[in-house]
């Protein structure tokens, strides 16, 4: 069995059981790809084993692991329901091998690296409502609707016999599985000998079983010395791209780096002076930022659900509520060996074709865990509540919100790293930044402009082009203007900050609209890298087996 075809199998195939899909029956699925297209999308993966050392770790510890793995691994169901719906059905109607991997993949028929594009014969694009909502449902009917909790993180919304609209909560959809996860997450918790990670597995296993995440997001944000961690349960809002309102479920088992962690410990304190000096005005700015967010480094053992999909994440910013953001601010996570697999598979060779030969010397590892490190600290900056009035930014600009979100942790993450090293904070050169910046937006593009983070690099790309902040030469390659780059830094910090803080859904359509798009020129210059076979994300090898437990 080759690696890929081994990490495949490591994805959980058992159904969901759904018990309303909202699904019109498909038809039998006749696959037509040929072989060779169909190994093209499987090679836009590389496979990469998640280890860890774990001789520092104790027997109770080596022992949690297994039961964090299982418990993650139920996530794989949930967000396939999310995701599709019955996956189990899709199955049994393809016949080819390759196909099914890259279901697999991707948790369902739809390339997540080429817009949500069908790959399968008889299926069309991709619902923007994923499985949140009936496939025939209208925005204006949802609108006009006086259903409960219609709006909630955690409810999906049907239809009836009648066919009018009603919601289901998430814990009652997924009964018998939250239960088995809040099982799991007890009888981790009676290992830990840590207090913080008890208290957290105790409040979480109780929080998988109605929705309510408050208590245990706090608990988490308390715990401090643990090195075992989890990151569990519907989180991220990205697959709802109709509204951006329902969380998917997801999976991370995690141990962390208790060097790495000590070195950066130190930057969190700089949130609240980072926050007055941000290029805005007052208004924008006027919320505190917790003082009590950490940064870790972590290895990643597992992943599951939502994060598993498609592209996959390297680095965390959580809690999402933003009364807990407010009160006791965010931990980020750096997931340090999925990082530096993605540095060295995938993006030091994409600046060997596509950065100036000349700059090709400022692409280290380094810059690229501090632009991803401090991506995850700007989240904590700007304003959570609009100053007009219009409630939270998130809910303003509804199925933007990510988009913008992100477009503002990546443009303030440079911002920072430009301030502290001003301030003598950060000894690094700059230069590196900014290179491995423009080398990690061609890496982060080819996930396709569908996403949230998509959207945000295109309209960065896009904006630093129109400012200068780069030149194309002659042989194809890209330079930075390193001086047009820090003042497009500080005009498009401006820009999102405002379009955040107005609440200006319509500014932040047109935004996503003119420069959300990936051009022809710049889809030239990709094929480029995969005519130079070089993979677009990674694939895991991963779990107790993996790990030797």
């Amino acid at each position: 069995m080759n690696k890929l075809t081994y990490a495949l199998v490591l994805l959980v195939v058992v159904s969901c059981k759904p018990k309303d899909a909202s699904r019109k029956p498909i038809k039998q699925v006749t696959i037509e790809k040929n072989t060779s297209e169909m190994q093209q999308n499987l090679d836009k993966y590389v496979s990469v084993k998640l280890m860890s050392d774990l001789s520092k770790l104790t027997e109770k510890e080596r022992k949690m692991i297994p039961l964090l793995i299982e418990a993650a691994a139920i996530m794989n169901d949930l967000f396939w329901y999310e995701a599709y719906g019955d996956k189990l059905e899709l199955f049994t109607k393809l016949r080819d091998d390759e196909t099914k991997k890259f279901i697999s993949i991707n948790y369902g028929p739809w390339d997540r690296l080429n817009g949500n594009k069908s790959f399968v014969e008889s299926y069309g694009d991709k619902p923007l409502g994923a499985n949140y909502y009936p496939s025939d449902m209208t925005k204006d009917e949802f609108e006009k609707s006086n259903l409960e909790n219609k709006e909630s993180l955690y409810t999906f919304v049907r239809r009836n016999e009648n066919g009018d609209l009603y919601t289901v909560p998430f814990y009652e959809q997924f009964k018998d599985e939250v239960k088995q996860v809040s099982e799991l997450l007890l009888e981790a918790s009676a290992l830990a000998d840590d207090t913080g990670l008890k208290k957290y597995l105790e409040l979480r296993a109780a929080a998988v079983l109605n929705d309510e995440y408050q208590q245990s997001d706090l608990a988490w944000m308390d715990m401090k010395t643990n090195t075992l961690d989890i990151v569990i349960g519907p989180i991220e809002t990205y697959e709802d791209q109709l509204y951006g309102n329902k969380a998917a479920h997801e999976g991370y088992v995690l141990i962390k780096d208790q060097e790495w962690s000590k070195k950066l410990a130190k930057f969190s304190k700089y949130l609240p002076e980072l926050q007055r000096g941000l290029p805005v005005d007052q208004n924008y700015k006027n919320e505190v930022p917790g003082t009590d967010s950490d940064l870790n480094a972590y290895d990643v053992v597992y992943y599951a659900g939502d994060c598993n999909a498609g592209s996959k994440t390297i680095a965390i910013n959580l809690p999402n509520d933003e009364e807990v953001q407010l009160k006791k601010g965010t931990r980020r996570l750096q997931l340090k060996n999925a990082m530096q697999a993605k540095f060295d598979k995938i993006l030091v060779p994409i600046s060997e074709v596509l950065i100036d030969e000349s700059q090709r010397k400022h692409i280290t590892f380094d810059a690229f865990f501090a632009n991803t490190m401090f991506h995850e600290v700007a989240h904590g900056l700007g304003i959570k509540n609009t100053i007009n009035g219009k409630g939270t930014v998130r809910t303003s600009l509804k199925e933007h919100a990510s988009a913008l979100e992100e477009g503002k942790a990546d443009i303030l993450g440079l911002y920072m790293i430009q301030q502290l090293n001003t301030k003598g904070e950060l000894t690094n050169d700059i230069k590196d930044n900014m290179v491995t910046f423009l080398a990690g937006i061609f890496r982060s593009v080819r996930f396709g402009a569908s996403s949230a983070h998509g959207k945000a690099n295109m309209i960065r790309f896009n904006f630093f082009k129109e400012k200068g902040a780069f030149s194309k030469n002659d042989d194809g390659t890209f330079k930075v203007n390193f001086d047009k780059m820090e003042l497009a830094m500080t005009e498009l910090s401006t820009m999102i900050l405002t379009l955040q803080g107005n609440g200006d859904y319509n500014g932040v359509a047109k935004l996503v609209a003119e420069k959300g798009r990936i051009s022809k020129e710049l889809e030239a210059d990709l094929d480029r890298l995969k005519e130079a076979n070089i993979p677009v994300d990674v694939i895991f090898e991963q779990g107790t087996e993996v790990l030797g437990l």
